[in-house]
């Protein structure tokens, strides 16, 4: 890690930085261009691309939601950060600036269905309104997310 890097994370939780939706939508973008990628070669080694006129069986849409929400749990729950994260510097910290465990992380990405009602506005509005910069994910995992 770079010295500021290491600086960071030692900092009391009251002085890092919450991050805001500017930062997020970079990472989320980020994220879903990885998770594309990878559901894209999933989907053509079992026979279901974009050129198909078939109706696409139940359990593919729950394959893609499965690959989609354990991607941001499992990188999040082992690492604090997904991909994205790690390129715009921010993670995924308990409320009082500890690693977060796999149940946080599965709490907050499974109520991505949620926050990500209307492109994002649900979880955008509930950022702006709390002084944490808290989607409904993050606050009922009790989770914030930090510059690091």
């Amino acid at each position: 890690m770079t010295g500021e890097i290491q600086e960071n994370l030692e900092k009391p939780i009251e002085e890092r930085k919450y991050q805001g939706i500017g930062i997020r939508l970079v990472s989320l973008i980020i994220d879903n261009i990885i998770v594309g990628i990878i559901i894209g070669v999933i989907g053509s080694m079992i026979g279901f691309g974009m050129t198909t006129q078939k109706m696409v069986p139940w359990w593919i849409g729950l394959l893609y939601f499965v690959i989609y929400i354990g991607y941001f749990t499992l990188l999040e729950g082992s690492k604090g950060q997904t991909i994205g994260k790690m390129v715009t510097k921010i993670k995924v910290v308990r409320e009082d600036g500890k690693p977060i465990d796999m149940n946080q992380s599965l709490t907050r990405n499974l109520l991505r269905v949620i926050d990500g009602l209307f492109a994002y506005l649900i979880g955008a509005i509930l950022i702006w309104r709390s002084d944490k910069k808290q989607r409904l994910g993050d606050n009922i995992a009790k989770t914030i997310v930090v510059k690091v």
